[in-house]
């Protein structure tokens, strides 16, 4: 029950909110990158955008082209910081609800 409170509590706030959209849009980018530069299937490049900004990294894919690799780069670079702060706020607000 706290976890739907906490998740109900965390999209009425319009800060929480926007760090969500925030970071669909960085997974959606990734995915249509993929998808086009790779030749990826979609759930192909959901896949890799996912594990690649989780830094999870099972191996399973990787870019070939140059710009698959060099965009990866980039992605990474700016990727990681958005989910590590929605993680982050995510984990900190549940505990402030959870002490509540």
């Amino acid at each position: 029950m706290i976890f739907f409170r906490t998740l109900f509590s965390f999209f009425q706030d319009k800060q929480y909110r926007d760090l969500l959209i925030t970071s669909f849009i960085i997974l959606g980018f990734g995915t249509v990158v993929y998808h086009f530069l790779e030749g990826w299937s979609w759930l192909d490049s959901i896949y890799f955008s996912i594990i690649t900004l989780t830094t999870i990294g099972y191996g399973d894919f990787s870019p070939q082209t140059n710009g698959g690799k060099l965009f990866t780069i980039f992605y990474i670079l700016i990727g990681i910081g958005i989910i590590l702060s929605f993680v982050n706020t995510v984990y900190s607000h549940y505990n402030s609800v959870k002490k509540k």
